[in-house]
C-alpha cells in the first residue's frame, strides 16, 4: 500500500485535516503539534479525535506524522531554550497518546558553536528525560541538510544520538529527500547505495517515514530549499524511484513541497500513478 499525503499548512483539528487529505487523494498526513514558531498548543477535542479515528479506519490511513515546532532546539546553548524544548516535547508526547501508535518528528537542533559532540549529548539528554516506557508514539529524528551548525547532517550523527538514548525502542528516523541530497547523499544516481549506507550505519528498521521533497539546490549544497516534485535538482524520476523502492514500502511519504491543496492534489495523483502497480 502506498501511504502518501502532505504536511498540512495549519492544525485545523484532526477531522478537518483528515477530510482535506482525503480530498487531496492522500491517506496519511503531517501536522504541527502547535504553531511552528512555538507557543501554547490548542486543547485536544476528544470528540474530534474520535471522528478522525473513524475516518482513518474507513479510508485506510497509514501512520500520521506530528511535527514539533521549528523553534524547538534541544541542543541550544541557552538553558531557557532547552527548557522550552524539554517541556514542549513532554507535552506533545502526552497529547500524542490521544492518537496512539503514530510518529512525532523533530529537527535535532543546532549546536550554535558548541560543537556537534556537545549538541549530540544535549539532544540525547533531553530525549532520555522525556521518553517514557508507557508511550505508544515513536519519536523520529529528521535527517538534516547541514546548514549552519545543524546536528543530524549525516547518518553518523543521527546514529550517535540514538546510541545515547536509553529507550531506543521508542526512537526512529525520518529521511527527508531534500535534506539528504543537500547534505551530500546522491539519491539521484545511487539511491541503493545511500539506503545501504543508512542500513549499515543506522539500520533500515529505524526508518519510519519519508519527507518527499525536491530541492532547489545541487548535491551537497547544504541549503535546505524545498522545491515542487519534479521542479528541482533531484527530479521526478529519482523521486519516483524513492516511492517505488522495495525497502521503503509501507512507510508514510509526506510532501513538504511549496504548494497549496490544489498543487498537492496534483503531486499525490502523479505519484500514485507512477506507483500504481505497487498498490495492493
Amino acid at each position: 500500500m502506498l501511504y502518501i499525503g502532505n504536511h498540512t499548512t495549519s492544525s485545523k483539528g484532526y477531522e478537518k485535516m483528515a477530510r482535506q487529505m482525503i480530498a487531496n487523494g492522500g491517506n496519511t498526513f503531517a501536522f504541527f503539534t502547535r504553531n511552528p514558531r512555538g507557543g501554547k498548543a490548542k486543547e485536544i477535542d476528544e470528540a474530534d479525535v474520535q471522528k478522525y479515528r473513524a475516518l482513518a479506519e474507513e479510508y485506510g490511513f497509514g501512520k500520521i506524522v506530528a511535527h514539533a515546532p521549528y523553534t524547538l532546539n534541544a541542543c541550544a546553548a541557552k538553558e531557557n531554550l532547552r527548557d522550552f524544548a524539554r517541556e514542549t516535547m513532554a507535552d506533545d508526547l502526552k497529547r500524542m497518546e490521544y492518537t496512539p501508535g503514530n510518529y512525532y518528528n523533530f529537527h535535532p537542533g543546532s549546536h550554535v558553536g558548541q560543537g556537534a559532540e556537545e549538541g549530540i549529548r544535549k539532544i540525547s539528554e533531553i530525549l532520555n528525560q522525556v521518553l517514557t516506557a508507557e508511550q505508544t508514539t515513536t519519536v523520529l529524528l529528521e535527517t538534516m541538510s547541514g546548514k549552519g551548525s545543524e546536528v543530524g547532517r549525516s547518518f553518523q550523527e543521527i546514529r550517535e544520538i540514538l546510541e545515547l538514548v536509553e529507550k531506543k525502542e521508542k526512537m526512529g528516523v525520518c529521511l527527508d529527500t531534500c535534506h539528504v541530497w543537500d547534505g551530500g547523499y546522491d539519491i539521484v544516481n545511487d539511491l541503493d547505495g545511500v539506503l545501504k549506507e543508512f542500513d549499515e550505519i543506522i539500520g533500515l528498521e529505524r526508518l519510519k517515514a519519508i519527507h518527499l521533497n525536491d530541492s532547489l539546490n545541487g548535491l551537497g549544497s547544504h541549503k535546505d530549499r524545498h522545491a515542487k516534485i519534479g521542479e528541482g535538482q533531484i527530479g521526478m524520476e529519482a523521486l519516483v524511484r524513492v516511492v517505488r523502492h522495495p525497502a521503503l514500502q509501507g512507510l508514510p511519504f509526506i510532501l513538504e513541497t511549496p504548494n497549496d491543496d490544489e498543487g498537492w492534489t496534483r503531486e499525490i495523483s502523479l505519484l500514485r500513478e507512477s506507483a500504481a502497480d505497487l498498490v495492493l
